[in-house]
């Protein structure tokens, strides 16, 4: 009966490194999700201000802007021991929101949630550099979609879960479950099987190692124009985000709405992370990416219509939408980059994508307390469509892409 049951799923969760990844991805996923969530709404309720619930998002991107220097500690140590102690750091760091008690005291939310999001930087470059290593190379675009649908799923219950925490417990009782949640995934991260040998000593100097990153990305004809569009994305994605409680004003709702709005993008994410795989492989990297960024553009743009069915779709548009084009860089890094560097080139593509997030939250923040909420979407909707067009128009034939072997795309 278990081997029926096994031979039933696919064939990434049948591999057990995989499948540990996944486990802890969801783990410590519900955590995060929830986390992400109360904090905004926490900051709101204390402070009454939506410029400020903003500048949680904000604090936890910032820190991206380091991340060709934070990436470098992923590639100077073995990635395992590296992933298990900074899951314990955060877990030791989130019980500190327990004084936080007032308006006064916001700016600890703030200062935790920046550590976090630099400690999530080295998190991400240790754990893509270990999965290209430990994950079977044809896999890589499923366990990337699945990987995207466990932590964007989460948005499924995690928001939910937290926001009925906050609301029967405070944000300090949310801070534990993410720690908890940290401590869990630890456990998970330590049951993988997989061989590292010591890094070599570097080669140059500091900023040459730096920057290597950024100068392979550059000159590479695949990932340079996945990266520009995803940084594109996400610029449009953190002005968006910024807006996210004004337009809750809007439909008339208290700032705890958030959670369904969450729960509906996490819909739409779970159902594109499943159909990833198969449709890069069918469509190619940028197309694949191109028709994604050009859902989530429409969806932002309806946003503008004060209805709450129309908002709960374009909520789940956007979470089918906004992925493809991370799922398609992140799958398209690891397959083309050498494991000796990749560590600093994950991070440095994360910087190159998510910097510009950083950029639109800020800008976000400022805009929402200057301009109708509606005609500021409208506008972002249509700039958001037309940076798909390029995608589209220089799309690979999916037939070169589904056809390229794992060792063609990196023969190191």
């Amino acid at each position: 009966m278990t081997t029926t049951i096994t031979s039933a799923l696919p064939p990434v969760l049948r591999d057990r490194n995989s499948g540990l990844y996944l486990a802890g991805v969801v783990v410590s996923g519900f955590g995060t999700s929830a986390l992400w969530l109360v904090s905004g709404v926490w900051v709101k309720d204390l402070t009454g201000s939506d410029g400020l619930a903003a500048l949680c998002l904000l604090a936890m991107w910032a820190p991206t802007l380091a991340g060709p220097l934070l990436g470098t500690i992923a590639d100077r140590t073995r990635r395992k021991p590296l992933l298990l102690g900074v899951n314990l750091l955060l877990a030791a760091l989130l019980p500190t929101l327990f004084a936080v008690d007032s308006a006064h005291r916001v700016w600890l939310v703030l200062a935790v949630l920046f550590v976090y999001g630099a400690a999530g930087v080295v998190h991400d470059a240790a754990e893509s550099a270990l999965v290209a290593s430990a994950v079977p190379a044809p896999l890589l675009g499923d366990f990337n979609g699945l990987r995207m649908t466990a932590n964007e799923g989460m948005k499924l219950l995690a928001p939910l879960a937290g926001a009925g925490l906050y609301a029967a417990y405070g944000g300090p009782s949310v801070a534990l479950l993410d720690a908890v949640t940290f401590v869990l995934a630890t456990g998970l991260y330590a049951c993988l099987r997989v061989s590292e040998n010591r890094p070599k000593p570097p080669v140059g100097g500091r900023r040459e190692q730096i920057s290597e990153g950024a100068r392979y990305l550059w000159t590479h004809p695949v990932l340079r124009p996945l990266v520009l569009a995803g940084g594109t994305t996400m610029l449009f994605a953190g002005l968006s985000g910024a807006l996210l409680y004004a337009v809750i004003d809007s439909l008339g709702h208290a700032p705890a709405y958030a959670g369904v709005l969450y729960a509906a993008q996490g819909a739409g994410s779970v159902a594109v992370g499943l159909l990833s795989g198969p449709a890069l492989r069918r469509l190619g990297e940028r197309r694949f990416a191109g028709y994604g960024i050009a859902l989530t553009a429409v969806a932002v743009g309806l946003r503008a219509i004060p209805s709450d069915p129309v908002a709960l779709v374009c909520s789940a548009a956007i979470g089918a939408g906004l992925p493809c084009v991370l799922i398609a860089a992140l799958t398209a890094v690891q397959r083309e980059t050498p494991d000796a560097l990749l560590g600093r080139t994950t991070a440095t593509a994360n910087t190159l994508v998510f910097t510009p997030n950083v950029i639109g939250l800020a800008a976000g923040a400022a805009l929402v307390e200057l301009l109708d909420v509606r005609l500021v979407l409208a506008v972002l909707g249509v700039l958001w469509l037309s940076s798909a067009v390029p995608l589209l128009q220089s799309a690979a034939r999916p037939s070169r892409t589904a056809s390229r072997s794992p060792s063609d795309a990196n023969p190191a």
